[in-house]
């Protein structure tokens, strides 16, 4: 593990504050056409990926969704100087030895900022959240410790995003973050499933949301998104503290991910949590967690003493197997987290 060049790591604030400073959406692969049916005129979103064109509806013509239509055109327009410097920002970045991904993820990343997945809540929570803390935190990771391949799972390579059940206006929150306002389909909100696959891809997208009282297996439906989510116990601790963060591709790519501290404890925990038998990817959680508090302890000490604090608040349950995760660390390491959870 190396620190990125101090030029790099003043870039990717840079490239941050551009990010959270407004949208800079291109309209790649999007379209409006209309067509005439039953002598009245309706409109579609046609969404181009590669070779494969689609169609969505947005409704019958009208003077109101003329407007917003041209509001999106204009938006893309406008948009694009911010794009190039963006656009510049991440090339520079990506020679500076930041982390980037490959073209296919950006492309559903995007995807999932352009349909406003993180714009209302939505975590990155997987092994791609750990990746970004390398350019986060400036430094750089091994390349296997930031390979998202699961070789448990044959389906590929999966993002793992985090959603609290709560009603939000996605529509509404698009449109007053001047982000576009039609929701690309990338998910097939027909399908009870918890993970979902972008056509055409080797990469899929697993929902996930906090499992609140009594154990069950049974997907959850997210109003938000009107799609379903796996339960899973203990999620909420990392969707307590959230920040955001980019991803170094495209124009940049603004995410949000959990506070690396509480990342970092809860891999402890979910490596003792898991069964035996998956004991490759609970030695990739325990590495990925000693890398990240190795480097939070000597540059952000605090925020390992605040994910401490917080984790003294949770369950019983949850303490117990954080405890049993720490004491798995290197020795020297595993102590001084446990003083901070005395």
């Amino acid at each position: 593990m190396d620190y990125l060049p101090e030029s790099t790591r003043l870039l990717y604030t840079e490239l941050l504050s551009q990010c959270l400073h407004g949208a800079a959406p291109s309209g790649r692969g999007l379209s409006f056409v209309n067509k005439t049916i039953k002598d009245a005129r309706h409109w579609y979103l046609q969404l181009t990926v590669g070779s494969q064109k689609t169609q969505h509806y947005l409704g019958p013509d009208s003077t109101e969704l003329q407007r917003l239509i041209k509001k999106e055109q204009t938006l893309w327009k406008t948009a694009a100087p911010d794009r190039r410097v963006r656009e510049q920002l991440v090339a520079m970045l990506v020679a500076g030895g930041a982390q980037t991904v490959g073209a296919a993820e950006a492309r559903l990343f995007e995807l999932l900022e352009r349909v406003g997945v993180f714009l209302v809540g939505g975590v990155l929570v997987g092994s791609h959240a750990f990746a970004v803390y390398g350019n986060m935190l400036g430094v750089s990771w091994p390349s296997e410790a930031t390979r998202t391949h699961d070789i448990d799972i044959a389906s590929g390579n999966h993002i793992t995003v985090g959603l609290r059940n709560k009603p939000v206006d996605l529509r509404q929150a698009l449109l007053t973050a001047e982000m576009g306002f039609v929701e690309v389909p990338a998910l097939d909100r027909k399908s009870p499933s918890t993970s979902f696959r972008i056509q055409g891809k080797q990469l899929s997208v697993d929902i996930l949301t906090p499992l609140i009282g009594k154990p069950q297996s049974k997907p959850i439906l997210i109003s938000t998104f009107n799609t379903y989510a796996e339960p899973l116990r203990f999620l909420d601790y990392l969707l307590e503290d959230i920040q955001p963060a980019v991803i170094v591709a495209r124009a940049g790519i603004l995410v949000n991910v959990p506070a690396p501290a509480r990342y970092a404890l809860h891999k402890l925990m979910t490596a003792i949590r898991r069964p035996a038998a998956l004991q490759t990817k609970n030695l990739k959680d325990s590495a990925q967690s000693e890398r990240l508090l190795r480097v939070l302890l000597d540059d952000r000490p605090g925020d390992v003493q605040l994910a401490c604090l917080a984790a003294k608040q949770m369950p019983e349950k949850f303490i117990t197997q954080l405890r049993s995760g720490i004491k798995k660390l290197p020795a020297a390491l595993g102590n001084r987290i446990s003083e901070y959870m005395e």
